[in-house]
């Protein structure tokens, strides 16, 4: 039997790269998914090679900073599935730029991914998760339900360039430690992990780094070549991460052996914060 028979996972990102290898992981271990991705394509590409892998799988297309998003991501769960076990809010992207050049659209739009969408989604899940938690006492069922909100080592150690983003992802932080205090008493684990750099479409070299549509804009992404040689030189294991190694940290807090682990920040980077 997997650790994860039977549990219904949303995963927010879950298109590709860290959020594509998250789904992954979770339906390994038996979850069944609910995809998202802010594009229709990537989104079916998941859900089809989960299918293919024998993986119930269904998507919930769109923006998460939409303010519909949230009421239709958890009915997506609730319709499909009628539960709720794991939610994580992966979804993301950095919008760079020095504070004496960043615009107020540059702020916000970071910041309603980061942090807005998070909360608009716990806050829809709340009458569920609450529903289910009292079914599962009248009968006598011990349940752990998780979430796992996404942050960054940016948010622990700032980084230039990056006001908008390094705090949404501390944002998230405190965001995790409240709701820990607040649904503890319907046995849910509430923990975040801390990204470091991994290798995705967004931290590749500003060499070969092109635009991503995000809403409607051209948005540049990619980290400067020395700046990831540096962190390589810095880092003890000496690279950067796969997404499936992100992936893994996730896992951690989703499995069993985290029901009495809440409130905690773990940095999944390779590295001594």
């Amino acid at each position: 039997m997997k650790k994860l028979d039977g549990k219904v996972a949303l995963v927010t990102g879950s298109g590709r790269g860290i959020g594509r290898a998250i789904a992954q992981k979770l339906a390994s271990e038996g979850a069944r998914l609910v995809i998202n991705d802010l594009d229709e394509e990537p989104a079916q590409e998941t859900v089809e090679l989960l299918k293919k892998q024998g993986v119930d799988a269904v998507a919930c297309v769109g923006n998460v900073a939409a303010a519909d998003f949230a009421d239709r991501f958890i009915n997506t769960a609730m319709k499909t599935y009628g539960g709720i076990d794991i939610i994580v809010n992966n979804a993301g992207f950095t919008w760079d730029d020095v504070v004496q050049k960043m615009t107020d659209e540059q702020w916000y739009a970071v910041i309603d991914c980061h942090m807005t969408a998070p909360f608009r989604i716990l806050r829809a899940a709340y009458p569920h998760i609450k529903a289910l938690a009292a079914a599962d006492k009248e009968a006598g069922r011990e349940i752990y339900r998780k979430i796992v909100n996404v942050s960054s080592t940016s948010a622990l150690n700032g980084n230039a360039g990056q006001m908008n983003y390094s705090s949404a992802k501390a944002g998230i932080i405190g965001m995790t430690r409240a709701l820990a205090r607040e649904w503890g008493r319907f046995n849910v684990n509430v923990n975040c992990v801390a990204f470091g750099l991994i290798h995705t479409r967004m931290t590749v070299s500003t060499e070969a780094a092109q635009s991503v549509k995000i809403d409607g804009r051209d948005i540049r992404v990619g980290l400067n070549a020395e700046m990831l040689k540096g962190h390589a030189q810095r880092n003890p294991m000496g690279r950067g991460g796969t997404p499936e190694e992100a992936a893994g940290g996730v896992y951690l807090f989703c499995s069993p052996e985290s029901n009495y682990i809440t409130g905690q920040t773990v940095a999944v980077a390779g590295n001594i914060q």
